[in-house]
Formats: structure tokens, C-alpha cells, sequence
């Protein structure tokens, strides 16, 4: 049940040098990975807005609909794992070109179904290919820059990363008004396939090759069952227990992952002691800094999705179309983008005092939000949510970039792969975390509400959602304490 990869003994160096032509184009290279990153965002976020479209056109039930965004975050949650160590056993760019060519192919097929179901199977098998390509970036841009350059790659990253972390229903909206070639909600799939060719013909033309430390490197297909059904068993209830009650078997569900988990762990630590090669390294595992920093990260993103509350009150409590409730939050988004550009050009200078200076910021913007809304109550307008959504946004950009550059600090090349994987999965257990339970306090409010009165339940569901998310960040300012202070060193490994 183990595949394994048999390498010369050459393989020794854990990365070959890219050429110098290579090194000339390291940014053109460099924007593979970036928009092999932003395809994932967008089409992360997309779905809220096109939903009520696709099931105009397919039909089926709300259920189904939700399995069309559950079913994605699924399958990149569980298998973020295996597309780091894929990394690691194939080299991070063949990698990145099995994840991009996938995932542009199943995004062909989503815009082409004809079903609900069909739609539903092509979006669990993107979410797959996508957990390939995402954790491949940290490492490619280890290999593409030096020591003094990475900080203005990340530089860069972070705030693109935020920006499109937003402006995904803008671009789904946009798409679906525009009704491209009579494409309708198709187009938000099909227009990732110009995307997909031009990241897949400048990945295989320009990321430098690298292959893995060690002689002998195997895929852990047991490790992989255990740490999926863990995986299922904790993300499939945060992911739908919301929307159906919690009933008791999705609370047993919960209960059931920590065991299951645990074991995950026992198993990796016996299988790296008998010599074979674990889906995560068990050093990472035993590192402080490391599991401080997936701590910090599940705690932050799962807070970080708590902010989609105030978009669903504008649509739902003001009567907003997608669009206009996205434009709303777009001071967010540039928030994100100036926090991103002043956090990277920071980044070695002040370390963790970014993170705690952005945590700070967001606490502050979510207040003024909460404040806007009892002071404006129903009569609030998008002009008045302006200042603190910036000032939030710029918090969250500042966090983004030396976020990972931090939690990594003290990963070794070998265990890029692995360390990426994990933190990537985990970080979409924090996202789900976080909708799962701002969900349950939005929904318990409007959920029972009678129409004459939901615009007001949504307001008191939106207040106490953002003083939850503001705790979430509270909590993240005290965990970033456990991280190391400064960013990853300058020198090389």
C-alpha cells in the first residue's frame, strides 16, 4: 500500500540550482505561483454569488448547493497533506504542473455540467488538484530567490493573496452579469482555463527543477486513510452541522477526530522509526515554534472567516445585490493590499510585532463595525462601514505576509512540503471552524425570524458575530506570543 520512488544517489542535494537564464526570469516564474494561488481564492469565494444561478439552471436542492462549496473545501482540507509530501516525492514544480493542468481541467468540467451532481463530483475533484498546486508555492519561492529577495516576494504575495481573498464575488459577480458568450454561471469556471494554460506554459518554461533529500522517498497511503478519516470526521460536521441542527451523530463525528487524529501521530512517529518516509515529518510535531505557529494560523483564519458576516447582513438584512454588497467590503480589500505592501517591506525589521500590530488593527475595525451598526442600526450605509473595514483590512494584510515566514522559521528544506501541507490543511479547518460557528450565531438569529423582522435579526445576528470574530482575534494577539519573534533568517540553510 506504499508507492514508492527510487532516486539515483545524486539525489542527495535537496534542490538543483535553477539556470542563470532561469535566474533572469525568477519573476516571471515567480507569477506561476501566483496565480496558481489566486485560481484557489476565487474560486474559494465565487460560489456564494453564483448559487442561486446554478440552481436556476441545474436544479436540486439547497443541500446540494452546499456540497458545491463543501464538497470543494473538503477535499483540499484532506488531501493538503498529501500534495505537500507529493511535492517532496516528485519535485515542487512537477508538483505545481499536476495541480495547475488538474485543476484547469475540472474547472472545464464544471463549466460544462449538466447536473448538480456533476457539478458537485468536477468541484470535489478541483478541490483535490488544488491541495497538489497550493502547497508547492512556499517552497518554489525558497528556490527561486535569495535570502535578501524573498522579503519582496512576499512583499508582493501577501497583499495579492488578500486582494483576491475579497474580490472573489466581485469577479463572480461581475462574470455573471456580464453573461459572457450566454456562459452565465459557467463563465465564473471556464474563465480559469486562459488562466490555467498561461500558469501551466510558464511553470514548465521557467520554475527551476528540484527533487527530493534522500535516496529512497515513499507516498504513505496508510498515513494518508488515517489522517483523511480523521480529517472527514472534523471538517464534514464544521462544514455542515450548521445547516442541519447538529444533530447528535455530527457532534460524535467531532468527538471522534481527536482519537482518530491522535493516532494519525502515533502511526507517523513508528513508521519514520522502522525507516520508512512519514506523510508528516514527526520533528515538526516536536517543534515549539511550529505548532505554536499552526495554532496561531487555525485560530487567525478561523477569526479571519468570521468576517463574511457583515456581506451576508448587507444582502440579507439590507436587501444588497452580491455586487453591491462586495463593493461595499472593497475598503476591506485595499485595507488588505496597503497592510500587505507596509508588512513587507517591515517584515525582517519587526517579526512578530507585525503580527500583533495587525491583530490590533483588525480587533480595531471590527469594534468600529460593531459600533457603526448600533449607532446606524438598519439605515447604515456603505459609506459608514468605510473606515473601519480599511482600517481592519489593513490589519489582516499585515498579518498575511510574515505569517508564514514566521511559522517556518525553523522548517528545513526537506520538510517544506510536509510543513506546508499540514499548516495548508489546518488552515482550512480554521476556515471551516470559523464559518461553522460565526454561521451558527448568524443563522440562529435569522434562521426563526419572521420576515417582517429579519432585517433586524440579521442586525443582532451581525453584532454578535463580529464581538465573537473580535474575540477569535483577541485570542490570536495572545497565541502570536508563542511564536518566534523574528521572521525567517536572511542567511540560506
Amino acid at each position: 500500500m506504499t508507492a514508492v520512488a527510487e532516486l539515483p544517489s545524486s539525489a542527495a542535494a535537496a534542490v538543483i540550482e535553477p539556470a542563470p537564464r532561469r535566474l533572469r526570469n525568477r519573476w516571471l516564474a515567480f507569477s506561476a505561483v501566483i496565480t496558481a494561488s489566486v485560481m484557489d481564492l476565487l474560486d474559494s469565494t465565487v460560489m456564494n454569488v453564483a448559487a442561486p444561478a446554478i440552481r436556476a439552471d441545474l436544479g436540486g436542492s439547497y443541500a446540494s448547493l452546499q456540497w458545491m462549496a463543501a464538497g470543494y473545501t473538503m477535499a483540499l482540507a484532506v488531501l493538503l497533506l498529501v500534495g505537500g509530501r507529493l511535492g517532496d516525492l516528485v519535485g515542487r514544480k512537477q508538483a505545481l504542473l499536476i495541480g495547475v493542468g488538474g485543476f484547469t481541467v475540472t474547472s472545464f468540467l464544471c463549466g460544462l455540467a449538466v447536473s448538480s451532481e456533476m457539478l458537485i463530483a468536477a468541484r470535489v475533484a478541483q478541490g483535490a488538484f488544488a491541495a497538489i498546486m497550493l502547497p508547492q508555492g512556499f517552497g518554489l519561492a525558497r528556490d527561486l530567490f535569495e535570502p535578501g529577495e524573498r522579503a519582496k516576494a512576499f512583499g508582493f504575495f501577501g497583499p495579492v493573496m488578500g486582494l483576491s481573498a475579497v474580490i472573489g464575488p466581485i469577479v463572480g459577480g461581475t462574470l455573471l452579469d456580464a453573461d459572457l458568450l450566454g456562459t452565465g454561471w459557467r463563465a465564473i469556471f471556464l474563465v480559469n482555463i486562459p488562466v490555467g494554460i498561461f500558469t501551466f506554459v510558464v511553470a514548465a518554461k521557467y520554475l527551476p527543477n528540484s527533487r527530493p533529500t534522500g535516496r529512497r522517498i515513499s507516498l504513505d497511503i496508510p498515513g494518508l486513510l488515517i489522517a483523511g478519516a480523521g480529517l472527514v470526521a472534523l471538517v464534514y460536521p464544521l462544514v455542515q452541522g450548521h445547516e442541519i441542527g447538529w444533530p447528535l451523530w455530527s457532534k460524535a463525528l467531532l468527538v471522534a477526530s481527536v482519537p482518530v487524529l491522535a493516532g494519525f501521530g502515533v502511526y507517523q512517529s513508528r513508521r519514520q522509526r522502522s525507516g520508512a518516509t512519514p506523510l508528516i515529518e514527526p520533528r515538526l510535531l516536536r517543534s515549539r515554534s511550529y505548532l505554536s505557529g499552526v495554532f496561531f494560523a487555525v485560530v487567525f483564519f478561523g477569526a479571519m472567516a468570521g468576517t463574511f458576516v457583515l456581506g451576508m447582513f448587507l444582502q440579507v438584512g439590507l436587501g444588497y445585490s452580491p455586487i453591491h454588497a462586495s463593493l461595499a467590503m472593497a475598503p476591506w480589500a485595499f485595507g488588505a493590499l496597503v497592510g500587505s505592501a507596509v508588512s513587507g517591506i517591515a517584515m525582517q525589521k519587526y517579526g512578530r510585532k507585525l503580527l500583533h500590530i495587525g491583530l490590533a488593527l483588525m480587533a480595531i475595525g471590527l469594534v468600529g463595525l460593531y459600533g457603526v451598526l448600533a449607532l446606524s442600526g438598519l439605515n447604515v450605509g456603505h459609506w459608514d462601514l468605510a473606515v473601519p473595514n480599511l482600517i481592519g483590512g489593513a490589519g489582516m494584510g499585515m498579518v498575511f505576509v510574515p505569517l508564514f515566514d514566521i511559522v517556518l522559521s525553523g522548517v528545513r528544506d526537506e520538510e517544506v512540503g510536509s510543513a506546508t501541507g499540514m499548516l495548508g490543511s489546518l488552515e482550512q479547518v480554521g476556515i471551516a471552524l470559523g464559518i461553522a460557528v460565526i454561521g451558527t450565531i448568524f443563522m440562529g438569529k435569522v434562521a426563526h425570524a419572521e420576515p417582517s423582522t429579519r432585517a433586524l435579526a440579521a442586525l443582532d445576528g451581525t453584532q454578535t458575530a463580529l464581538l465573537a470574530t473580535t474575540g477569535g482575534i483577541l485570542l490570536a494577539f495572545a497565541a502570536g506570543f508563542l511564536l518566534p519573534k523574528t521572521a525567517r533568517p536572511t542567511p540560506d540553510h
